[in-house]
């Protein structure tokens, strides 16, 4: 399978799993069912567009593309390229001035880019609360000066773009330094770089078994590991065992949290890995933060089993095409000389070496 398959499956399968878990993102599991049926909720909701929207688990994963995309281009035409952590933080406040009035001091000079100017990325569909707070912060914090002691999954649920750019360690350390700009616990930031890690290795045509070995051991490197680590050993555990899928995610948990979040999502793919249809409807019918397990699961299933194997109706569906469409492509042409591309993703100062 070429690459270019897996990479547009990430990113599909992310929009599609959060636009699936979105409408029942609050809702306990029983509330689900006698709203949809026994069953559950099992197609996407459309609105009056006739799209299924997503929620800001893909708009800041879109904008994660952006920092990647303008450190790229940063590090081969600006004389003085910056690190891919200030470039990243850049991206994130452009996404929180798409959720709020920008800052007077700020607006002129990180209110650009073709992303920030669509409006459907404008759009406030629940914004993670410790991703809002430390970003209104102003300073870019790192896992040793902690902006927070946040474990929430608004860290994990946007990182995987990481492991599409990124080889291995370098895809494991930027998603730490990427979820510890706004979630200070362990188990925020290494849930993020973990799930980069996985990417890393899926993309490459690993298994989700092989890749999850890998970054187990990596994480052991890792002070304060030990809860992301146990989750994924759980989720490799319990999607060997016979166990009704329902019962098995209520014992990894609701999903709020970034280790439980990234755990529920690795089981739903492993255990359901050659029908990604109900890998993400797994991921979405239960108690907990459906929107961001049906995002992650839909990160590992799409890079896993590429493109093609998500459901046609629901690629079809899903909100802001164009924009995934163009992402993707950017992704995967990478940075180039042009004025359009000068253009959608702008360098420090405007100018080029």
């Amino acid at each position: 399978m070429e690459k270019s398959q897996r990479i547009k499956g990430c990113v599909f399968g992310g929009a599609i799993g959060d636009a699936l878990g979105w409408p029942v993102e609050f809702l306990s599991l029983s509330s689900i069912k006698r709203k949809y049926g026994e069953d559950g909720i099992r197609t996407l909701d459309k609105d009056k567009r006739e799209f299924a929207q997503f929620t800001d688990d893909t708009q800041m994963t879109l904008f994660t593309i952006d920092g990647i995309l303008r450190y790229q281009t940063e590090i081969l035409y600006a004389p003085n390229p910056r690190e891919y952590r200030i470039l990243q933080h850049e991206s994130y406040l452009r996404w929180l001035y798409t959720q709020q009035a920008p800052s007077a001091n700020v607006a002129t000079d990180v209110c650009n880019g073709w992303l920030y100017d669509e409006p459907t990325l404008h759009a406030r569909r629940a914004p993670g609360s410790s991703c809002l707070s430390s970003l209104q912060e102003g300073w870019i914090a790192r896992e040793d000066d902690p902006i927070n002691q946040s474990k929430g999954c608004g860290a994990v649920m946007r990182t995987a773009p990481l492991g599409l750019t990124f080889e291995g360690e370098e895809a494991f350390l930027n998603g730490k330094t990427n979820g510890a700009l706004t979630h200070g616990h362990p188990s925020g930031y290494l849930s993020a770089a973990a799930l980069a890690r996985i990417i890393a290795e899926l993309v490459k045509g690993e298994s989700l078994a092989y890749a999850l070995g890998v970054t187990m051991e990596r994480l052991k490197k890792e002070v304060g590991h030990e809860e992301v680590l146990l989750y994924l050993k759980k989720a490799y555990e319990l999607s060997m065992e016979e166990i009704e899928p329902k019962r098995a995610i209520e014992a990894l948990g609701l999903g709020w949290v970034g280790e439980e979040a990234l755990a529920i999502a690795v089981y739903c793919a492993l255990k359901y890995e050659n029908d990604p249809r109900e890998a993400l409807l797994a991921a979405v019918n239960h108690d907990g933060d459906s929107d961001s397990t049906g995002a992650i699961c839909g990160n590992l299933i799409g890079t896993w089993k590429g493109f093609d194997a998500l459901p046609v109706d629901w690629v079809e569906a899903v909100e802001g095409k164009h924009i995934l469409d163009q992402v993707v492509l950017d992704l995967i042409q990478g940075p180039r000389m042009g004025e359009e591309w000068m253009l959608r993703y702008p360098i420090q100062g405007g100018s080029v070496r």
